[in-house]
């Protein structure tokens, strides 16, 4: 695994008293993919606690409903929690709008360091949210780069503008995405339990039925 590079932080923030860090990750997850599964190994290694959710993200349309998003997603955690335990669903987490999200994390952790985890497609975006000046006060933000969107100087340093505190992720993510099971199936972006579920709950409307696992055993 990589090492998180320190894009320009202020000087004050090395001298600050090291808290318990609790990295924020809330995702469309439609579906959760191998991507998210190689995130969340590496947020659980680097930080002392990795809160999930599965959000509305105002600036997509979303073709699942989110209960099954969530029920996708706390089976990729159930695979993890043996090797990474400091992973946890929090479907109470999942507003709309990152700053009431983090609002309600904070009623959760008082004390705690936020990191508030971003795909490297959202940093265009982000100017754009809700109060993100006031967002910006209460985390600190990892950018984790994602295939295809590269991390423009310039929008890190609008994000630095308005006040925030910027890592980015030195590691790889699978080049996977959610999009790519959506509109063509691709199943081997995804982990086989979540496979199997897509298949039961009859989701993403697949133009051919394919085999579950244990299908696949027997066959």
């Amino acid at each position: 695994m990589g090492e998180i590079s320190n894009y320009p932080l202020p000087i004050t923030h090395y001298q600050l008293p090291m808290l318990k860090t609790v990295a924020l990750f809330g995702t469309s997850a439609d579906p959760p993919t191998q991507g998210h599964r190689t995130i969340l190994e590496w947020l659980s290694q680097h930080y002392d606690y990795v809160a999930v959710w599965a959000s509305n993200n105002p600036f997509k349309n979303h073709q699942t409903p989110l209960d099954h998003r969530l029920a996708m997603l706390d089976l990729l955690i159930e695979n993890l929690k043996d090797q990474y335990p400091n992973i946890g669903l929090y479907p109470q987490l999942g507003y709309s709008r990152s700053l009431e999200s983090v609002t309600e994390a904070r009623h959760l952790w008082p004390q705690e360091r936020f990191i508030l985890v971003v795909g490297s497609d959202l940093i265009a975006q982000m100017p754009k949210w809700y109060q993100i000046k006031t967002l910006l006060e209460n985390v600190e933000v990892l950018i984790v780069p994602r295939s295809g969107y590269a991390i423009k100087s310039e929008q890190v340093q609008a994000l630095v503008e308005l006040g925030a505190e910027v890592a980015i992720a030195d590691f790889d993510v699978p080049p996977v995405s959610s999009t790519a099971y959506r509109e063509r199936k691709e199943t081997q972006v995804i982990t086989p339990p979540i496979q199997d579920y897509i298949h039961r709950e009859q989701l993403y409307h697949a133009r051919e039925p394919f085999k579950t696992n244990s299908q696949r055993a027997v066959s």
